[in-house]
C-alpha cells in the first residue's frame, strides 16, 4: 500500500522513547533508578525497562551495582564519530587553551534550536574549574557561545525568534568579535566565546571557556579563543 503524497511516516513511539532515555541520562548528574527514567518519561515502570534492557543490550547504557542506570561506554564511540575532522582538529586547541588560562574550554555546535558541546578539556592543574560535558545542551537564546554563533548568521537563518535584548548583545558580538554571558545556563557561572568559521556545509559553531568570577582580561581571553578559532578553521580549510 503506497503513502500518499505529501504525507510522512508516523513516528516511532518505542524509538523517541529510548532516545528520550539517553537524553534524560546525560542531563543527569549522577546514575538513576528505573523508577526516576519512568517518572520523566512519564510511562510505566514496565515500560522504561524494557527499553532498557534493549538499550544495554547495544552498549548504550550500563547498570551499576545498584541497579541504577546511566550511560554506557558505547554512546562515546558514538559520539566520537560526529563532526570527527572537526573535533580531532579542535581538541588540541583546546587543550591547549584550558591549561594556559586554567578554564575549561569547549566546542559548541548548532543543532536545530540548540547549542550543544561537542567537546571538553578541563585544565590540567587548576584547583577548581567548572565541568562542561560534551552532550550538554541548552536553548540557542542564552549563553556566549549561542550569541557566538548567531552572529555568523543572518536575522533570516536564526531558529527561532529573537528578542531586541539579544539582537543587541549578538550584533555587539559581531562588531567586537566575542560574546560574553553570565548566570544565563549556570548560575554564577562566566563564559566567553568566539565564533567559530567553517567551511560551506558545516554547522555553525564556536569556541568558549567557562570560569566563576575572575579578574582576567575578557578581551585578552577572547584574544587568544580567536588565534585557536583561525588555527582550527585553516587546518579545515576554512
Amino acid at each position: 500500500m503506497t503513502r500518499p503524497e505529501g504525507t510522512t511516516a508516523p513516528a516511532s513511539q518505542t524509538l523517541s522513547r529510548g532516545i528520550r532515555i539517553l537524553e534524560v541520562l546525560a542531563d543527569a548528574r549522577e546514575p538513576l533508578t528505573i523508577d526516576e527514567l519512568a517518572g520523566r518519561l512519564e510511562v510505566h515502570r514496565s515500560v522504561a525497562y524494557r527499553l532498557l534492557r534493549t538499550l544495554e543490550d547495544h552498549g548504550l547504557v550500563a547498570r551499576d551495582s545498584a541497579g541504577r542506570v546511566q550511560l554506557g561506554a558505547r554512546i562515546a564511540a558514538l559520539a566520537a564519530g560526529v563532526a570527527h575532522d572537526l573535533q580531532a582538529e579542535a581538541l588540541p586547541e583546546l587543550t591547549a587553551i584550558a591549561n594556559e588560562l586554567g578554564m575549561t574550554c569547549f566546542l559548541a555546535v548548532l543543532d536545530r534550536d540548540e547549542c550543544i558541546t561537542l567537546a571538553s578539556v578541563e585544565p590540567r592543574h587548576a584547583v577548581a574549574t567548572v565541568a562542561q560535558r560534551p552532550g550538554a545542551r541548552h536553548p540557542i537564546t542564552v549563553g556566549a557561545p549561542s550569541k557566538a554563533i548567531l552572529s555568523t548568521l543572518s536575522p533570516a537563518d536564526w531558529p527561532v525568534e529573537v528578542g531586541e535584548r539579544l539582537r543587541a548583545e549578538i550584533a555587539e558580538c559581531a562588531q567586537r568579535g566575542y560574546a560574553t554571558s553570565h548566570d544565563e545556563v549556570i548560575p554564577t557561572v562566566q563564559a566567553i566565546s568566539v565564533p567559530l568559521r567553517l567551511r560551506g556545509g558545516q554547522r555553525p559553531a564556536a569556541i568558549a571557556v567557562v570560569h566563576v568570577s575572575s579578574p582576567a582580561d575578557p578581551d585578552a581571553i577572547a584574544r587568544r579563543l580567536a588565534r585557536s578559532a583561525a588555527a582550527i578553521s585553516e587546518a579545515l580549510g576554512g
